[in-house]
């Protein structure tokens, strides 16, 4: 089983967009896939049409708790599961600060569906917590959507600089350019100067497109939904640019 992280101290990069259709893609071909959607906005949830288990509580996320396997749900396409958020994914902090190991536990939680799932994809919610210290030391890969602006190239450095103070394994963040656009001069700066410096880059692109934008309206991954579309191509070439990366090892 391989557990692949969509994460960004930042909001509003296009993190959600990426675990729903890089989750898509993984199972179209083929592999058996779950995407755990860990932000209590549930947005994942939102574009699969799948609410969460009445009874499930993050304290079963925390705990593996047996009635976790039973929260996961089936969506509308072959080889791929979603494990749906819930509010009180929002206590998380709290309820690990409480356990114990409690910068891996999400990690124990995960490894009960190693029999079952090809890959792990997990929507994370913003911010440097104790909930993303778990994603941290959980994931095999942390795949970080970065918008081409000063900002959220700032926040990659942060991310770096805390993986390094924490001795975290730096080489498993792989930043991606995401919303991209080339009519703005800063983006195209970006765009050009950024895979000179950074060498774990990974190669694609994903431009600021409507069919992306618009996932919220027809609640589906993009090629899923237009599968001719820009968008879709996209996020296909990104999924192998991960793949390729995996295959390095």
């Amino acid at each position: 089983m391989i557990v692949i992280a969509l994460y960004n101290i930042k909001g509003g990069v296009g993190k959600t967009a990426a675990a729903v259709n890089l989750a898509f893609e993984a199972a179209r071909d083929g592999k058996k896939t779950l995407l755990v959607d860990l932000d209590p906005q549930g947005s994942a949830s939102y574009y699969f049409r799948v609410r969460p288990a009445k009874k499930l509580k993050g304290k079963q996320l925390v705990s593996a708790d047996d009635k976790l396997e039973a929260a996961i749900r089936g969506t509308d396409y072959p080889h791929l599961d979603l494990l749906p958020a819930t509010f009180s994914f929002r206590k998380l902090d709290q309820l690990l600060d409480g356990a114990k190991h409690s910068k891996t536990r999400l990690g124990h939680t995960l490894a009960a569906f190693g029999g079952d799932y090809h890959y792990v994809i997990l929507d994370c919610p913003p911010n440097i917590t104790l909930a993303s210290e778990n994603v941290f030391n959980a994931a095999d890969w942390i795949v970080v959507p970065t918008i081409p602006t000063t900002l959220s190239l700032r926040t990659w450095e942060q991310l770096n600089r805390f993986f390094a103070d924490k001795r975290l394994p730096e080489g498993k963040l792989r930043p991606f350019l995401s919303m991209a656009e080339t009519r703005k001069r800063m983006h195209r700066e970006v765009l050009d100067e950024l895979p000179e410096t950074e060498p774990r880059l990974l190669p694609t692109v994903i431009p600021y497109l409507a069919d992306i934008e618009q996932m919220g309206e027809y609640r589906a991954p993009v090629a899923a939904a237009r599968p001719h579309s820009r968008g879709g191509r996209a996020y296909r070439q990104l999924w192998r640019d991960i793949e390729a990366v995996m295959a390095e090892g």
